[in-house]
C-alpha cells in the first residue's frame, strides 16, 4: 500500500523494456551532442573575439585620428593667434630682392667674363695665325725667262753697224726680250729688254731715225730733266709723263737715235749706257 493509501500500480516489464530506448538517451549520443554544443559555443566565442578586437582597434584609431585633428586644429589656432610683424615681412622682402639682385649680378659678371674670354681667345688665335703666316709665307717670285741675245746682236750689226748692246752684261742682269727690224721693215729699229738684279726694267731702243718722231713713239710725253755724262758722252735726261717712275737717257748723233729707258732710275740707266758696244 502506497503512502497515499492507494494500492501500488503494478509495473509491466514489457512497458519498461519498451520505454527504455526512448525514455533515456544513449550515453554516446549524449556525449556527441555535448561535444557539438561545446564546439559551437567555442566557435561563437572565437568569431566574436576577432570582431570585438577589430571593432576595438577601429575605435582606437578613430580616437587617434581625432587626437591628430585636434592637434592640427590647435596648431592652426596658435598660428592664427600669432600676429604678423610688418617689419619682419618687409625685411624678408628686402632680403629676397637682394638675393635676386646678387644672382642677376653674378649672371651678368659671368656673361661679361665669357665675352672677354672669347675676345682674348680669338685675339690669341689671330696672333698665332699671323705669326705662322709671317714665318712661313714667301712672296711668289715671278720667273724670269732669260733669252740669248748675242747671236741676234751680231746679225743686227752686220746689217746696221750702229746697233749697240751690253758687252758685258752687268752682273745679275738678264735679257728677256730682243727684236731687230730689218731695212725691209723701214725704219730699222733695235730693241733689247733687260731685268736688273733688283727686278727693275731697263731697255735699249735704237733707230736710224733722228727726229722727234721716234722719241715720241717710244717715250710718249716727256720733259727735260738735265743731263748725264757717261764715258765722256753727254746724254739728255728725260722724265716720262705718261709712265709712272720711268726715266730715259737719250743720245742723238750720226743719223742714229739711242734711248736707254726704264724704271730702275738714272744710276741703272747710266750703268747700262756705259756697257753699250
Amino acid at each position: 500500500m502506497s503512502p497515499a493509501g492507494q494500492p501500488p500500480t503494478p509495473v509491466n516489464p514489457d512497458a519498461e523494456e519498451n520505454a527504455s530506448p526512448t525514455g533515456s538517451a544513449d550515453p554516446a549520443t549524449d556525449r556527441s551532442t555535448a561535444d557539438g554544443a561545446g564546439a559551437a559555443d567555442r566557435g561563437t566565442a572565437d568569431a566574436g573575439g576577432p570582431a570585438d578586437r577589430g571593432t576595438a582597434g577601429a575605435a582606437d584609431r578613430s580616437t587617434g585620428s581625432g587626437d591628430e585633428s585636434g592637434s592640427a586644429d590647435r596648431s592652426t589656432d596658435i598660428s592664427a593667434e600669432v600676429p604678423v610683424d610688418p617689419e619682419a615681412r618687409e625685411r624678408a622682402r628686402v632680403r629676397a630682392e637682394a638675393a635676386a639682385y646678387q644672382a642677376e649680378n653674378r649672371a651678368n659678371r659671368a656673361k661679361a667674363r665669357t665675352l672677354t674670354n672669347m675676345f682674348w681667345a680669338l685675339l690669341a688665335c689671330f696672333i698665332v695665325v699671323a705669326f705662322l703666316f709671317v714665318v712661313t709665307w714667301r712672296p711668289k717670285e715671278e720667273k724670269i725667262n732669260a733669252i740669248p741675245y748675242t747671236a741676234q746682236l751680231e746679225d743686227a750689226k752686220k746689217v746696221a753697224p750702229w746697233v749697240r748692246g751690253p758687252a758685258p752684261m752687268p752682273a745679275g742682269w738678264t735679257a728677256t726680250s730682243v727684236e731687230f727690224r730689218t731695212p725691209e721693215q723701214s725704219p730699222i729699229t733695235w730693241h733689247l729688254g733687260i731685268i736688273t738684279n733688283d727686278r727693275k726694267y731697263v731697255g735699249v731702243e735704237q733707230s736710224n731715225v733722228t727726229g722727234a718722231t721716234f722719241q715720241r713713239d717710244e717715250l710718249g710725253k716727256t720733259e727735260d730733266d738735265g743731263t748725264s755724262t757717261v764715258a765722256g758722252v753727254v746724254w739728255e735726261r728725260k722724265k716720262l709723263l705718261d709712265r709712272k717712275d720711268e726715266t730715259a737717257l737719250v743720245l742723238t748723233g750720226s743719223g742714229v737715235t739711242t734711248i736707254v729707258v726704264g724704271d730702275a732710275g738714272y744710276p741703272a740707266l747710266e750703268t747700262l749706257a756705259a756697257t753699250l758696244r
